[in-house]
């Protein structure tokens, strides 16, 4: 399968970026307002996988003028790594997730929600930096 790219604007970098901090944002308010992090843990890597997926399109923007565009994840992933190698292990480490926290019947563990908190963060402040 070709690699699928979209080149980048301005307004893709600020309008990607601007999503990838709402994400954070918002999986941090309902971890903050939560009586039970265990029950928010499936809708909070979501919404670190969304603030991954965002950041490192930023990332990807500035660093190389393009981000991936698709459904294959890998190809993300591939794009990011020519970028910023540390940040595509975030990547994946948040994609490996996503699945299993978005459409699976098992919930996520209190571990899964941490590491998908570090992977969003790191992303976040790399789209930030770039």
């Amino acid at each position: 399968m070709a690699s699928r790219t979209r080149r980048c604007t301005a307004a893709t970098i600020a309008g990607r970026l601007r999503k990838a901090e709402q994400f954070l944002d918002a999986a941090d308010t309902i971890e903050a307002f939560s009586d039970d992090e265990d029950d928010i843990a499936d809708a909070y890597i979501t919404l670190c996988v969304h603030a991954g997926i965002a950041a490192a399109d930023v990332v990807c923007c500035r660093r190389l003028g393009e981000h991936a565009q698709g459904e294959d994840h890998n190809q993300a992933v591939e794009l990011l790594a020519k970028a910023d190698g540390p940040r595509a292990k975030d990547l994946r480490t948040l994609l490996e997730q996503k699945t299993r926290a978005g459409y699976g019947e098992q919930p996520s563990s209190r571990s899964d929600r941490l590491r998908a908190k570090r992977a969003a963060s790191r992303l976040v402040e790399a789209a930030r930096s770039a």
